[in-house]
């Protein structure tokens, strides 16, 4: 059944064609409404009952939710055309971006993944006494409390009969050690850890011990010092508050109480550990999601990384940066994301648009484009958002995707939280290989210097002809350089580029192919019949664990993406003369190599010390062990092997008895 789209003006303070929308868009209008929200929503409610329709307003969210409850129907799909492209002090074509935001709308995006955490409400708060206690107090009634009190700090005011605390809560002291885990799996490790016993008449501290362990669902940090954690305010379920501010402490105390249930946590990521290029055999490869993981939710787990889902806090950076692929965004997926930016581009310029631009937003940047239309002159007509979930997930690949599909250029708003060096290191390869202009960065906290940005800039030209592209993230790297850069062969890019060659040293490099053996994409080969290093440029990761295995140090990077249909097959990077065995004269081993050997052993070493010995460094392995088997001093001879008993033997030995 086709979606249908429910128009609302907003009070008239918007202008909707409804026929040239139905038009532009192949879907059912309804006739503009002017109160969706309130003296027409009968309208509403039997859009919402009779489904497949799609209300175009987002202001009153939760109205049309409570609505769909009561009438017990799902909640309805909603768009905001308002705020994104109606309240516009731009006077020109808002079809175009109106249609590209209709069918973006209309996409079948499947829901992302997600696993229930349960929090039974174990709450262990962190502080100086008197206030770690009062909050206690306050949290006592809905939460499981207990109360560390720090050994060191607090030593003077730790005495039993001072605490004054009842049995409605914990009170233990000891020495934070550890801390870890993530809402509703908390687990810390407390040296000279002493409880307080409240039993009797005089309170008393239990022994102290060390290593003490014990789990708890969330963590109220009250001490004002260095957090448990890194990027604190990503790790749910620890809530942590400036011990000074009275009205933070008081927001925490409010957000700990409300943390008791079951609650959803996103399965952010996507991993496949067979394609992380991490290491080979203790040999270092590629460490870039460690490097950038605000949480510390990646961790190394031998020749691949482990991903935390409970501490994952979705930033995405991995998932751009990561060279092979092993680990992909999904929340929503890649694929989904891709999809979603060649529909606004293929939307827009099919209703007569030209010249698009995408603005790229996290949900902070959703908030000040509604700002901006509210209250300034709102976004340009040729301006169209994507709302991403996270920013740093919109790498390169995403760029030059964008502009291969038609979009003039790319902006992105960049939001409090996010890794601004990874942004940027993403936009740099994205502007090597297209070219500057096309792309940047917009560090803009003020709606309105958002819109005179965006007013101001000037306009470029897209591609002529657009395409989109489809597979990997590589892949559609790749494709689409070749659409926006038709006439080149090779683009330099910066260093740590994920693309590149591997340039061999031919003096050093003796063919040992320990780098074959330990390259995670295939990039490196051989040759079973002749002595050769092949190399496959598309598939190098530039992870640089050939050149850390390599003994010669005979192996460097050089960032680059090669466009050449030859980047997509294999060539040589070097090759030497076999060696023919002197025994068969089948061809083994590299000659030189050989060649040297035999002077360095022959004559020089007690096992090479007879020519004959000598003679079978040049054999091949099937000759040498027939050599070693029949030589005088064979290795692999034994005893004479006993004489096989017969009947006569046993009937002869019965005969002289």
């Amino acid at each position: 059944m086709t979606k249908q789209l429910i128009l609302c003006d907003c009070s008239g303070t918007q202008t909707l064609n409804a026929d040239a929308l139905s038009k532009a868009t192949g879907l059912g209008c309804s006739r503009v409404h002017t109160a969706l929200c309130t003296t027409q929503v009968e309208t509403t409610a039997a859009a919402i009952s009779g489904g497949d329709s799609v209300i175009c307003c987002t202001q009153e969210k939760r109205f049309f939710a409570d609505l769909a409850a009561e009438l017990d129907q799902p909640e309805p799909p909603l768009l905001d055309l308002r705020d994104r492209a109606g309240w516009t002090a731009d006077t020109g074509d808002l079809l175009p971006k109106m249609s590209a935001l209709i069918a973006e709308a209309c996409l079948d995006v499947p829901p992302g993944k997600s696993v229930d955490v349960t929090s039974e409400g174990l709450c262990l708060i962190l502080g100086a006494p008197e206030l770690a206690l009062a909050a206690a107090e306050r949290l006592q009634d809905v939460l499981g409390v207990t109360v560390l009190l720090d050994t060191d700090k607090n030593a003077p005011t730790l005495e039993p009969m001072n605490l004054a605390p009842g049995r409605e809560f914990d009170v233990i002291r000891g020495k934070l050690r550890r801390a870890q885990g993530a809402l509703g799996q908390f687990q810390v490790s407390i040296d000279a850890l002493q409880q307080l016993d409240v039993a009797g008449r005089q309170w008393s501290w239990t022994a102290a011990r060390d290593g003490a362990l014990s789990d708890c669902d969330l963590i109220l940090d009250l001490r004002g010092d260095t957090p448990l954690f890194p990027a604190p305010d990503k790790r749910e379920g620890y809530l942590r508050a400036d011990p000074k501010n009275p009205q933070a402490v008081a927001d925490v105390i409010l957000a700990a109480s409300q943390m008791v249930g079951t609650f959803e946590k996103p399965l952010y990521l996507r991993h496949e550990a067979l394609l992380c290029a991490h290491s080979r055999a203790a040999q270092s490869g590629c460490s870039k999601c460690l490097d950038h993981c605000p949480t510390s939710a990646i961790s190394s787990a031998g020749d691949q990384v482990s991903i935390d889902p409970m501490i994952c806090a979705g930033c995405g950076a991995c998932a751009a940066l990561c060279p092979s692929g092993a680990i992909t965004y999904d929340a929503p997926a890649t694929d989904d994301q891709f999809r979603r930016i060649q529909t606004l581009a293929k939307a827009y310029l099919d209703a007569g648009g030209q010249s698009p631009r995408l603005l790229v937003v996290a949900p902070h940047g959703s908030e000040m484009i509604s700002l901006a239309a509210r209250f300034g002159r709102g976004l340009p007509a040729d301006v169209v958002p994507l709302e991403v979930t996270a920013l740093n997930a919109f790498g390169h690949a995403e760029i030059l995707a964008a502009l291969a599909a038609g979009f003039a250029d790319v902006s992105l708003l960049l939001s409090p939280g996010i890794d601004n060096e990874v942004q940027q290191t993403e936009l740099d390869l994205a502007l090597a290989i297209r070219g500057a202009g096309k792309a940047r960065l917009l560090d803009i906290a003020d709606p309105d210097l958002l819109s005179d940005a965006l007013y101001d800039a000037q306009v470029s030209q897209p591609l002529a002809t657009p395409i989109r592209p489809m597979g990997s993230r590589r892949q559609i790297t790749r494709q689409a350089a070749m659409a926006l850069q038709p006439e080149a062969q090779q683009l330099p890019l910066p260093a740590q580029a994920p693309y590149g060659a591997v340039l061999v040293d031919q003096d050093s490099c003796t063919l040992c192919l320990s780098c074959v053996s330990l390259c995670p994409s295939g990039a490196l080969g051989d040759n079973p019949d002749l002595p050769q290093l092949r190399f496959q440029e598309e598939a190098c990761l530039q992870c640089g664990i050939c050149a850390s295995a390599c003994p010669e140090d005979a192996i460097s990077f050089e960032p680059r993406l090669n466009l050449d249909p030859t980047a997509l097959s294999q060539v040589v990077l070097h090759e030497e003369e076999p060696f023919a065995c002197v025994e068969c004269g089948s061809l083994f081993g590299v000659k030189s190599t050989i060649e040297k050997i035999t002077e360095k052993l022959a004559g020089k070493h007690a096992m090479f010390a007879r020519p004959e010995m000598a003679r079978m460094i040049q054999m091949c392995d099937d000759c040498r062990v027939q050599a070693q088997f029949h030589q005088k001093d064979s290795p692999f001879a034994g005893a004479d092997r006993p004489k096989v008993r017969t009947t006569e033997d046993y009937l002869s030995k019965r005969r002289d008895h």
